[in-house]
């Protein structure tokens, strides 16, 4: 069964931190890349952090609200997908989804880590409410 499932998510005063997770079933995890996207209330779905088949050498790009703050890991013998999310502010608080997407290994991550250009698999997200 085709599924990500992420996990994580809670309520946190601004400044704590959380970890979201995203496990995946069902796919060659090795070949995909993978992506955290937040949609806010009222907003449409960004881009948060997305990495290409493995983390190495540049392949992470981090939106810029959210740079020195989160980071992105990937652990592809477990299949799974890690956002560490330090510092929290009201502002980071939505639905956060993950999501698996065939890029080829050319394309800049930066390049596509918009939320329409992931088309392959998403999960169902989880929810962040930072308070002030």
């Amino acid at each position: 069964q085709l599924q990500l499932v992420e996990s994580g998510g809670g309520l946190v005063q601004a400044g704590g931190s959380l970890r979201l997770s995203c496990a995946a079933s069902g796919i060659n995890f090795d070949d995909y890349a993978m992506g955290w996207f937040r949609e806010a209330s009222g907003k449409g779905r960004e881009g948060v952090s997305c990495v290409h088949i493995d983390d190495g050498g540049g392949a992470i790009y981090y939106a810029d609200s959210v740079k020195g703050r989160f980071t992105l890991f990937r652990d592809n013998a477990k299949n799974v997908v890690y956002l560490q999310m330090n510092d929290l502010k009201p502002e980071d608080s939505g639905v956060y989804y993950c999501a698996a997407e065939r890029v080829p290994p050319q394309m800049a991550i930066q390049t596509v880590c918009f939320p329409q250009t992931w088309t392959d698999l998403w999960g169902q997200g989880t929810q962040v409410t930072v308070s002030s």
